[in-house]
């Protein structure tokens, strides 16, 4: 991404906080003017009050300078609050997109990002962007302004001695300029280690059981001593460049003081305070003090700019991340009926990658049940996947309901194609709150008839809560069994054309197991589903079974059929039949 992209990008998500921006520099150069006023006032009173005995020119132009300061106070005061509006909602705007935009992503654009690097962004990168937002419309535009002016004023009270400034800034500059480009490479490599760093966290707290049943918190401790110690020596690099700017300043700035001092002392003696008077010296002092400051500040923000640079472009993009998958020109929006058609279907996750499919021909009336079996990695979850358009095929076509699945609108689609997945998620909240993902207006009765279609009120009728019942993050207080038959319920409410179970229902009994596909049969016979499955005794009912090998359709027919003439679901037969209760005797299919 170039810069000037990635600017227009940030810059859409100052959206309903751009007046602020604006008053917030407003009211940073309100305030320097003030300031620039005080020591020329201050002048003022030395030369034509307290040198001339005037007391009562001490006296107003004493109450000028306090009014002076109190307006500036005011500026100042409104800057902070106003660039602190403007910053905060910046960061708001960019967390709540980045959010959104993720939620439209298909499973290839997530499949580009870590968990952990999509947290870093949101977490650590805004709040980057945010400080260096509220420095850039305070200090960016505060430290030029005051050190133009200041030299401006310098330059009209004595533009011999206003030369040491001119001199000391270039040199200055020159010098800080180099520090930052040495500092800005270190930086943007420290915030790319933090990925690493969350990830070490992200798995070790998702997986805390693990961790603890095989006794390796010194490993897991170990992991992310080393993820800490890259970004610690990373930062300090930086920060030990960083170091030197400190010194060179208060070097430059005492150094033009005594200069000042000096030659300012030089000019009063010799004429006699007429020429060049002890006020105007002052003043002068006054504003090497502002200038160098300036100059100070400014080498901070760029430094925070620097920092934030890498956060930027990270940030943004995500934010210019485009699905993969999106709705053609008038999609269609109702799903005719639950009719399924493989036509040539080849698939790869990757361009021009290893194709997971190849040639897949299948054709599959409505209300059929279609048991799917396979070794680890035959694809057959990909297979199922590209039924809701979770990917796209690399070629070939996917029909549900008589169309291709890229003329429907995506949303509708999905309505009408409900999955269980491999890896079962549940949500912190009630057992209701969870069902209702399926139907959000489904009433309790509904809710209880998805629940005993699923055999999951078996075990609701043991909680004292029922469905008020709280589910940890996770299901972390459910059985797998459990949390598998709540996800089959979830699903079941959505009323689908299309019922994928993704190994489903491999954390229960046989008995149960045999009492849901029952369930099936009975309450939705219209539905077509989908059942993948290590259990022969999971398919042996369906209607037709698939045999995936490789990502080639290995065989598909009645399972009598297959039983009859396939070698693969003949081989599996017997294994299972034999009592080793496994499909894959090497440790059963994780992945599909």
């Amino acid at each position: 991404m170039n810069k000037n992209s990635m600017l227009k990008t940030l810059y859409k998500e100052t959206e309903g906080f751009r007046l602020v921006s604006i008053l917030t520099p407003v009211m940073m150069i309100g305030e320097v003017i003030m300031e620039m006023i005080i020591p020329r006032l201050m002048s003022s009173i030395i030369d034509d009050g307290v040198t001339a005995g005037n007391l009562g020119h001490i006296y107003r132009i004493g109450s000028i300078m306090v009014v002076a300061a109190a307006v500036g106070l005011f500026f100042g005061i409104m800057g902070g609050v106003l660039g602190a509006k403007a910053s905060t909602g910046f960061a708001r705007n960019l967390r709540r997109s980045m959010f959104r935009n993720i939620q439209t992503f298909s499973f290839a654009n997530i499949d580009k990002y870590s968990t952990a690097g999509l947290v870093t962004r949101m977490t650590t990168d805004v709040t980057n962007l945010q400080n260096a937002y509220q420095m850039i419309l305070r200090m960016f535009v505060r430290a030029p302004a005051s050190m133009i002016i200041a030299m401006t004023m310098a330059f009209l009270i004595n533009a011999r001695l206003a030369t040491v400034y001119l001199v000391a800034v270039m040199i200055l500059a020159c010098c800080l300029i180099f520090i930052m480009s040495k500092a800005s490479r270190y930086f943007s490599a420290a915030f790319k280690k933090y990925d690493d760093l969350n990830e070490s966290v992200q798995e070790n707290v998702s997986a805390i059981r693990v961790v603890k049943a095989y006794v390796r918190e010194d490993f897991e401790s170990e992991k992310f001593r080393k993820a800490s110690l890259n970004v610690q020596n990373l930062l300090l690099r930086a920060e030990k460049i960083l170091s030197f700017n400190n010194p060179l300043m208060q070097g430059t700035v005492y150094t033009c003081i005594l200069l000042i001092s000096w030659l300012g002392a030089q000019m009063i003696v010799s004429s006699g305070n007429t020429a060049f008077t002890t006020g105007e010296l002052m003043s002068m002092l006054a504003y090497c003090m502002n200038i160098l400051m300036s100059l100070m500040m400014l080498s901070m923000v760029f430094i925070m700019v620097t920092m934030s640079a890498a956060s930027a472009r990270r940030v943004a993009e995500v934010l210019s991340e485009q699905s993969s998958l999106t709705n053609g020109e008038n999609p269609v929006t109702e799903v005719k009926d639950g009719s399924v058609k493989f036509d040539h279907v080849c698939f790869s996750y990757k361009k021009d990658g290893e194709q997971v499919l190849t040639d897949v021909n299948l054709d599959i009336a409505s209300g059929e049940t279609v048991g799917i079996i396979g070794g680890t990695g035959s694809a057959k979850s990909s297979l199922v996947q590209l039924l809701p358009r979770l990917y796209d095929v690399t070629a070939g076509s996917v029909q549900v309901g008589g169309l291709d699945v890229r003329r429907y609108d995506l949303e509708s689609l999905r309505n009408s194609v409900a999955m269980v997945l491999q890896k079962n998620e549940l949500f912190s909240g009630t057992i209701a709150d969870n069902l209702r993902w399926g139907n959000e207006h489904a009433t309790e009765e509904e809710l209880m008839e998805a629940c005993r279609q699923a055999c999951a009120d078996e075990f609701l009728v043991r909680f004292p809560d029922g469905l008020n019942t709280h589910i940890e993050q996770g299901g972390t207080n459910v059985s797998g069994g459990q949390k598998q038959r709540l996800c089959i319920a979830r699903a079941l409410l959505k009323k689908p054309k299309i019922l994928i179970l993704d190994d489903s229902t491999s954390a229960v009994d046989t008995a149960t197991d045999a009492k849901i596909r029952a369930a099936f049969a009975e309450k939705i016979p219209g539905t077509t589903v989908f059942i993948i499955a290590q259990r022969i005794s999971s398919v042996e009912h369906a209607d037709h079974v698939l045999v995936l090998d490789d990502g080639k359709v290995a065989g598909y027919g009645t399972p009598a059929e297959l039983l009859e003439s396939n070698s693969i679901y003949q081989e599996v037969y017997r294994s299972q039949t034999k009592g080793s209760g496994d499909f894959d005797e090497k440790g059963g299919d994780s992945n599909g």
